[in-house]
C-alpha cells in the first residue's frame, strides 16, 4: 500500500473544556442579580446612575476573575497544578478550583494513547533494506513526572520508539524479521518501556503494522517459495513411488509362493474387465501357459 493511500489515526485534543458552561452560569446569574439591585437603588435615588454603573462594572470584573478559576476534569483526566511555577498538586477528576493569576493547570489524558510510528527505512543484519511502520500504545502512569521531567512526552516517546525499532530490526536477519514478528514487537516494547518509565509513562504494547520489501526481492522470495513447494512435491511423489514399489514386491513374493493366490488375482482382474461392454476378454488357461514355459525351458537345456 502506498504512503498516500495509508490512513493513520490522529489523536484528539489534549483537553476539552467541560467547565465553560458552569463558569458562564456562575458569572451571569450573580452579575444579573447585582445589576438589578443596583438599578433599583439608582431609581429610588439611593445611588446615582454613573455610580451604579461603576459599581456594577467593578464588581462584575472581580467576580469574573473569581469564577475563572473554576475547572472541571473528566473522569479520564488529571490536572497538574503549578503555584507560581512550582508544582503544587495533581487534582481531578471532577470539580476543582485554580487560584487565578497565581496558579495554572495542565490537564493530561490518562487513557491508553496511541502514536503512529511513521515508516522507517532500516537495514537488516544481512544488508537487506526494508521499510517498517508501527503503532505504539501507552498511557500516563504518573502525571507529575509526565509534565515536569519531559518537555513533550508524546513527541519524546515517538522519537525513542523510532530509534528502538531501527536498533532492534538492524540486529536481525531478513528471515528473523519475517518469522519472529511477535518476539520483535516484545523486544521493541521492552526497549521503550525501560526508558519511558522514568517519564511517568507505561507502555501497553507495540504492534508492527507493515513490512515493505523491495519489489525485486519479493519476486526472488516468490520464486524461492515456488521452488521449495516443487521440491517438497517431488520428494513426496518419490517416497510414494518407493512405498508402492516395496508393496508390489512384497505382493509379488506372496503370490509366487502361493500359485492359487495368483490365479485368484487373475480371476479378479478378469471380473473387473468384464463389467465394461466394450471390452473383449479371451480366456487363456494359466496351465497351458505353465506347460509352454516348461517346454521352452526344456528345449533351451537340450
Amino acid at each position: 500500500m502506498s504512503e498516500e493511500l495509508k490512513q493513520y489515526a490522529k489523536p484528539v485534543g489534549d483537553h476539552v473544556s467541560l467547565g465553560s458552561t458552569l463558569r458562564s452560569v456562575l458569572f451571569v446569574v450573580p452579575a444579573a442579580l447585582l445589576a438589578a439591585i443596583l438599578y433599583r437603588m439608582a431609581l429610588q435615588g439611593g445611588l446615582s446612575m454613573p455610580m451604579a454603573i461603576g459599581i456594577a462594572l467593578g464588581a462584575g470584573f472581580l467576580w469574573y476573575v473569581v469564577v475563572s478559576g473554576v475547572r472541571v476534569a473528566a473522569q479520564w483526566e488529571r490536572g497538574v497544578v503549578l503555584l507560581l511555577g512550582k508544582f503544587r498538586a495533581v487534582k481531578g477528576p471532577g470539580l476543582l478550583y485554580i487560584i487565578p493569576v497565581l496558579e495554572s493547570v495542565r490537564f493530561l489524558d490518562t487513557r491508553v494513547l496511541v502514536l503512529n510510528i511513521p515508516r522507517q527505512k532500516v537495514i537488516t543484519k544481512d544488508n537487506v533494506p526494508a521499510e517498517i511502520d508501527a503503532a505504539l500504545f501507552f498511557m500516563v502512569a504518573d502525571s507529575e513526572k509526565a509534565v515536569i521531567i519531559i518537555q513533550d512526552f508524546r513527541f519524546a516517546v515517538a522519537q525513542y520508539a523510532q530509534a528502538a525499532l531501527r536498533d532492534v530490526v538492524g540486529s536481525l536477519t531478513l528471515d528473523e524479521l519475517l518469522s519472529e514478528r511477535e518476539q520483535i514487537q516484545t523486544r521493541i516494547k521492552e526497549h521503550v518501556e525501560e526508558r519511558v518509565k522514568d517519564w511517568g509513562l507505561r507502555v501497553d504494547s507495540l504492534r508492527l503494522q507493515d513490512i515493505e520489501l523491495p519489489e525485486d526481492l519479493k519476486r526472488m522470495m516468490s520464486r524461492q517459495a515456488s521452488a521449495e513447494r516443487e521440491k517438497r512435491a517431488t520428494i513426496t511423489k518419490a517416497e510414494g513411488d518407493k512405498l508402492a514399489a516395496a508393496n508390489l514386491a512384497e505382493a509379488a513374493k506372496i503370490m509366487s509362493d502361493s500359485p492359487i493366490t495368483l490365479q485368484l488375482r487373475t480371476l479378479q482382474t478378469m471380473d473387473g474387465l468384464g463389467t465394461s461392454p466394450s471390452n473383449t476378454v479371451i480366456i487363456f488357461p494359466a496351465q497351458i501357459g505353465d506347460m509352454l514355459q516348461g517346454l521352452t525351458e526344456k528345449s533351451a537345456k537340450e
